[in-house]
């Protein structure tokens, strides 16, 4: 019955579009109505439930299926391939993405007297985690503010509070913890993201890096390689080619001046290296997502 009310709320929001947000800040609803092969995309610190329907994430080559049973959660920015497993017209897959926030996180674990967790993460930067009644009243009771906006810069805040803290006590709270405890080799990695994000365009010596967050070269390739499945030369071309896509597609940069404006020094290997990721040359991956988007927007006008 939950999830029904919750699918109805989203149904609404999304009527006609894929994805939107909403007025709750972090919040977000997502729309599918056909099955959908994996798409690049990259993950925030996020716990991400689905009312209707069931995702896959994939992640370094392995699936994780998420569905009204099993949320998926994020303690980082994760480079992963987003699939769409079961979805129709009359039946979309529906479901909302809420930011987490590590300095809320921390403050919880710093502050709430919780009792560590018993077992140990598996160090990846993702994971699967049970839909328990701790878990989906919250997000009922936060997604039903939208129907009363003036109480959500009150009520959202401590909502979203309880919602962190109801994680912190799940059976992911052993991946949280070791994201958000402060000092952690997990928060070092943590911070390199962060600097790689601003900085995705300059050259990157992995021992300047590692030296920055006050790690040594081999433990920092560890421990990212751990989380992300991914070396930091392999994170930073990922954020370098996510970045061009975007830059051909929405501000009509051709290949060669995105991969200059991201930081590449050759044309060729730009369009080596993007063919090798997305499955296509930049052009015609491109003219393929505005035909894709095209053909979308007028099923919706029909």
């Amino acid at each position: 019955m939950l999830n029904e009310a919750l699918a109805g709320i989203i149904g609404h929001w999304t009527e006609g579009v894929s994805d939107c947000t909403t007025p709750i800040p972090g919040l977000g609803f997502f729309r599918r109505e056909v099955p959908a092969p994996p798409v690049t995309c990259l993950v925030e610190p996020s716990i991400v439930l689905v009312v209707q329907g069931e995702k896959k994430m994939w992640f370094g080559g392995e699936p994780f299926p998420y569905n009204t049973s099993h949320f998926l959660i994020t303690s980082l920015d994760v480079p992963a391939n987003s699939e769409v497993v079961t979805a129709s017209p009359e039946q979309p897959c529906l479901g909302f993405v809420l930011r987490l926030d590590l300095r809320l996180l921390a403050d919880l674990i710093a502050q709430g007297n919780l009792a560590p967790p018993g077992e140990r993460s598996d160090d990846r930067g993702i994971g699967l985690g049970k839909v328990t009644s701790h878990i989906s009243e919250p997000f009922a009771r936060l997604l039903n503010l939208l129907e009363e906006p003036a109480s959500i810069p009150i009520l959202a805040p401590l909502i979203i509070r309880e919602i962190h803290y109801r994680l912190l006590v799940s059976d992911q709270a052993a991946r949280l913890w070791q994201i958000a405890s402060v000092g952690s080799q997990s928060q070092r990695v943590s911070k390199a993201i962060d600097w790689l994000k601003l900085n995705y365009a300059s050259s990157l010596r992995v021992d300047d890096l590692a030296e920055r967050v006050q790690m040594s070269v081999s433990t920092f390739h560890h421990h990212f390689r751990k989380l992300t499945a991914m070396s930091p030369l392999q994170y930073q071309k990922w954020l370098r080619l996510n970045e061009a896509k975007r830059l051909m597609l929405n501000d009509d940069l051709d290949a060669t001046s995105a991969a200059f404006r991201v930081g590449y020094e050759s044309p060729s290997q730009f369009s080596r290296e993007y063919s090798r990721l997305f499955g296509a040359s930049p052009k015609k991956d491109v003219l393929g997502l505005r035909q894709e988007a095209a053909s979308f927007a007028g099923s919706m006008h029909t």
